[in-house]
């Protein structure tokens, strides 16, 4: 598998169909869906870099990943972001009977996910879901739930509990489980697809201002991660473009 570094972070050189078809075709693999935030956050803690790095794929959601990596190395890597690689997946795998298993986020958004699939894939093969309690990310760590994944006996199980708690909890379950399936960690797909809160258009996200329209919607909880970490983005980029360790 073809990758690249990004500050500490080794993201995976893949097109979003090629991602579809190994989630489809192959087993066993994590994915991390990686945005600006989560490559700040890995420079800045190598034990943060580790974890993210310890999945199997990881791959570019955002402009900015993908900008960064045309000017450091002369690659054309397009974005893979989680919402498409999550319809692809779909769309692809319904001819295969692929089955899915849904993960996190509370109860009346992922039962309106679940419809607005049905609706839209007739055919698709739901195995269930199960939203856990708001709690901390230790809670999460404990062995109910590998067996919980190992019993749905679904191919790919998505996970909407938000970073870096999805990919701690995803970790885990590598490490644990018994049985085959793939795990990514989608974060907010799960509300964008039951249309409780809405995704940028895609003019705002190909011209790299994804993170404007979501500030926009919630600027009290995302002030931090885009006002601070885009620009420490810069700041990482800077010292990786001139050379400097990082």
């Amino acid at each position: 598998m073809n990758e690249a570094k990004l500050f500490r972070t080794n993201l995976s050189l893949i097109t979003t169909k090629e991602m579809a078809l190994h989630l489809i075709n192959t087993t066993n693999n994590s994915v991390a869906v990686c945005n600006a935030n989560s490559v700040v956050r890995g420079a800045r803690s190598g034990g943060m870099a580790s974890m993210i790095n310890s999945m199997t794929y990881k791959i570019c959601d955002g402009y900015p990943l993908s900008k960064a990596l045309n000017i450091l190395y002369g690659v054309k890597q397009e974005r893979v972001d989680g919402f498409n690689i999550f319809h692809k997946t779909i769309t692809e795998g319904i001819k295969d009977n692929t089955s899915h298993y849904f993960f996190g986020n509370i109860e009346e958004v992922t039962l309106k996910m679940i419809s607005e699939l049905e609706k839209e894939y007739p055919n698709i093969v739901i195995n269930g879901y199960y939203c856990p309690p708001m709690q901390d990310t230790s809670k999460f760590l404990n062995e109910e739930y590998p067996i919980l994944l190992d019993e749905t006996k679904a191919d790919i199980i998505w996970i909407s509990l938000g970073f870096p708690k999805q990919e701690k909890f995803m970790q885990y379950i590598m490490e644990n489980k018994k049985n085959d399936f793939n795990i990514l960690g989608v974060g907010n797909v799960f509300d964008w697809v039951a249309k409780t809160k809405y995704k940028a258009p895609e003019f705002f996200a190909k011209n790299g201002f994804e993170w404007l329209f979501r500030f926009s919607q919630e600027p009290i909880r995302l002030a931090r991660r885009y006002l601070i970490d885009n620009t420490l983005f810069i700041y990482f980029f800077l010292k990786q473009y001139f050379g400097f360790k990082i």
